[in-house]
């Protein structure tokens, strides 16, 4: 075939090596031992080489049965760590020859409007993150591979398996940390949202402060968004009793809105009020002081998360353990001033 011409087809091949088009697709396919000579196998992929011949793996994919495609499903993109998973992910898949779709869900947290109507016979697998769980009832039917992520390990029916950071423990990192410089009154800016990962850090938090004698907790709830925790954080700092000195809460965006609500109530972080977030975005050095935080490595998160859905899909146990997480000590937390 001249150089420049359209693509060579199979036919092509089968032309040049004279042989059938089946012979080309055992021999391109690894499946021609028994079935055709070695001579005639190595005729084939001589041919294939001189015409600069690749194969159709769209279709090849789909008569095999499998697109080497993969579905994360995650919340809207409204912060740089599910792009980090994203990336992750997508880093390993890219090195095992397989896609990574990304579908958030359109309401930014909870279900999904069922992502997999027009795409069932096109995945692999998915990886599905605990706080878009809820789009998942659209293929329990379908017995798609599962790898959840930041999910109970014990308690996601469909799933062949979790990968979890280790959020237990930097809530006791966080918890230590606040106890060492020898704050007793505690406020919790708790996500309103009905995940499991959010679940463990009000536990974690709750059975870390109980064990040391003297230490308060109040609870005040807030949507993820830096004006709704502005105006929980507000509310609860300026109630009855004695004001708490440290504020935890469960992300840095919520801590961005508690920094707005102290300076609204003229109080000074840390010199009034200690403040830690969870996360460490790139939010967290923006803010001034700079924030006190958990770091979670997002990337590391989701290469984790498709090595497990990998293993799944070769038949063989996937690693366990949580990912280690890191406290990121910065200006936002001081021994307390009253």
């Amino acid at each position: 075939m001249a150089r420049g011409s359209t693509r060579p087809t199979s036919r092509d091949v089968a032309q040049a090596a004279g042989v059938s088009q089946a012979a080309v697709s055992l021999v391109l396919g690894d499946k021609w031992r028994g079935r055709v000579s070695t001579a005639t196998a190595e005729r084939v992929r001589r041919a294939a080489q001189d015409l600069g011949y690749r194969p159709n793996l769209a279709a090849r994919n789909l008569r095999l049965g499998h697109t080497r495609t993969v579905l994360l499903v995650v919340p809207a993109l409204t912060t740089e760590f599910f792009a980090g998973v994203y990336t992750g992910a997508a880093r390993v898949a890219a090195e095992h020859g397989f896609g990574v779709v990304l579908y958030p869900s359109p309401a930014g947290i909870g279900p999904a409007r069922d992502p997999f109507a027009s795409a069932r016979a096109a995945l692999d697998g998915v990886i599905a993150s605990s706080m878009a769980a809820d789009a998942l009832t659209a293929i329990r039917g379908d017995q798609l591979p599962l790898v959840m992520l930041d999910s109970d390990p014990d308690g996601s029916p469909g799933a062949a398996a979790t990968v979890n950071l280790d959020i237990a423990d930097g809530v006791r990192q966080l918890a230590d940390h606040l106890l060492g410089l020898g704050h007793r009154r505690f406020l919790h800016l708790a996500a309103d949202i009905a995940s499991w990962t959010f679940e463990v850090r009000a536990r974690e938090l709750a059975t870390r402060l109980a064990a040391v004698p003297g230490t308060e907790v109040r609870t005040a709830r807030a949507p993820i968004t830096i004006d709704g925790a502005r105006a929980a954080a507000e509310a609860a700092l300026a109630g009855p009793g004695p004001r708490p000195t440290a504020l935890v809460c469960d992300d840095d965006k919520l801590a961005a809105g508690a920094y707005k609500a102290a300076r609204r109530l003229g109080l000074r972080v840390p010199d009034d009020l200690s403040v830690t977030g969870l996360d460490d975005l790139a939010l967290a050095t923006a803010l001034d002081p700079e924030l006190t935080t958990v770091r979670l490595d997002a990337e590391l998160f989701g290469e984790r998360g498709m090595h497990a859905l990998l293993a799944v899909l070769e038949g063989r146990e996937p690693d366990g353990g949580d990912i280690p997480v890191e406290l990121v000590v910065r200006g936002s937390t001081a021994v307390p001033s009253h």
